[in-house]
């Protein structure tokens, strides 16, 4: 299983991209529309999360631009009645944090703006994928290290689990959280700030 490619971009289109490396390998990779923004362009050397899907008789290598984003892309496929292409197709039309917004806060009407995506699996993907944020949020405890403050605000409990289910560590969750609030309240943009953060 690849952790991630870095080469150089050699050709893209809308839904891949192809990354030619040292050895003289070019691997084709599918990518959301969000990633393609980022790695589009000829001749420029980058890096890309993987995922690797093995079927009967096919294998398919998926790309992200951040580990984030390849963490809400494994979520999704966990549910049942969404694959790689509707997964890829849901973070094509909606952005890491507010996705997450969206399914903390139960919201199956974003969802349901994805092309693809009808009522019934929004409401899926949310009850799914909500008991795993559900259950980062119980398995984090005050310390004195990350401050006992957050744990009276329910905005920040929220954005916290949002990100602790995107596989960023508690300590750095509570970090950015707290930094992203002393600039905003609201929740999907201090889950936005925050994970913009990361990306510096």
């Amino acid at each position: 299983m690849f952790y991630s490619v870095t080469g150089k971009v050699v050709f893209y289109e809308e839904g891949r991209i192809a990354l030619a490396t040292a050895g003289g390998v070019a691997y084709e990779l599918l990518v959301s529309n969000a990633a393609l923004t980022k790695f589009g362009r000829q001749g420029e050397t980058v890096t890309v999360y993987c995922h690797t899907a093995v079927s009967q008789d096919d294998v398919r290598l998926y790309g992200f631009y951040s580990r984030e984003e390849k963490a809400m892309f494994e979520k999704l496929i966990s549910v049942g009645g969404v694959g790689g292409k509707l997964a890829l197709q849901i973070l094509s039309s909606v952005d890491v944090s507010t996705l997450a917004v969206a399914i903390v806060g139960s919201d199956a009407a974003t969802l349901s703006r994805v092309k693809g995506i009808g009522k019934k699996t929004a409401e899926r993907i949310i009850l799914e994928l909500r008991e795993q944020v559900a259950g980062s949020v119980s398995a984090i405890a005050p310390s004195k290290e990350l401050g006992t403050e957050l744990f009276g605000d329910t905005v920040a409990q929220d954005a916290v689990a949002a990100l602790v289910s995107l596989g960023i560590s508690k300590t750095e969750a509570f970090n950015a959280v707290s930094a992203a609030m002393k600039k905003t309240d609201k929740l999907e943009q201090i889950i936005g700030l925050a994970l913009r953060s990361f990306d510096k």
